[in-house]
């Protein structure tokens, strides 16, 4: 019932160019198996239905707090290589190439759930040693890190726009052009972009803020639904002027949420 209440208020005026049809999906934290299922649902959808050109859009935080981040890069970079995708930059992966360059942003990013990606990298020991001995550790991640995954990294884009849509991390500030758009803004906002009903100029989808289900405002669509604390990541299907939305769960059971 919320779900239709929100589904309402939104702009149904938005499309996207003719037969283009774009897939978004919400952060992944290291969940490696929704990211698997994830596919599975895409591919499935496209065997149904195949448009003249589809794009599958990744919304950033693909590592930290959930079990597999190295995984979950593995499974992304070999999508790229065989799919049209978009691979947006989101907070934890500026953090994870910032400490990179600065080990002194090692305690900030383990608060922040870096604790998961430093296993999944190989990198055993235990949060206090980890603070205690910071350089050595940032050390042996930057070394245990494929080239092939910091190049990843590295060439994340900020930002998506297609058609009446405008994909990104974490949202825009409200009464700035969205392409004048501070990258940090787009990584980490929250307010006063998540209670702001102003028009933005296109729909902006976004993660970063944890909700339940999908979010739906008139002019924004979040897709967060916590993979890693849920089990359920958010897959969203945009074509014409249809919106959808469809999930991947542990269970492997697809859902429409609509």
């Amino acid at each position: 019932m919320l779900l239709r209440t929100f589904f309402s208020r939104f702009d149904r005026r938005a499309r996207l160019p003719k037969g283009v049809r774009i897939y978004a999906v919400g952060d992944l934290h290291g969940c490696a198996d929704l990211l698997a299922g994830a596919f599975d649902l895409i591919d499935a959808d496209l065997a149904r239905s195949r448009p003249e050109q589809a794009i599958q859009v990744f919304l950033g935080d693909y590592i930290d707090r959930g079990p597999d981040a190295k995984r979950t890069i593995d499974l992304l970079i070999d999508r790229g290589q065989r799919h049209e995708t978009v691979f947006v930059r989101g907070n934890h992966e500026a953090l994870l190439l910032g400490l990179l360059d600065d080990p002194k942003m090692l305690p900030n990013w383990i608060k922040l759930g870096g604790m998961t990606t430093l296993m999944s990298y190989g990198i055993t020991t235990s949060a206090r040693d980890v603070l205690q001995r910071g350089r050595e550790v940032s050390v042996a991640l930057a070394a245990a890190i494929p080239s092939a995954h910091t190049d990843f990294l590295a060439n994340l884009v900020p930002c998506f726009s297609c058609g009446d849509y405008f994909f990104v991390h974490a949202g825009v500030r409200p009464g700035v052009p969205l392409d004048k758009q501070s990258e940090e803004d787009l990584m980490w906002i929250r307010e006063p972009f998540l209670s702001s009903d102003r028009d933005f100029g296109k729909v902006v989808v976004h993660g970063h803020t944890p909700s339940l289900e999908p979010e739906i405002r008139s002019h924004r669509i979040n897709i967060d639904t916590g993979a890693y604390a849920t089990g359920l990541l958010t897959v969203l299907s945009i074509q014409d002027d249809k919106v959808e939305f469809h999930s991947s769960s542990r269970s492997r059971a697809r859902q429409d949420l609509e």
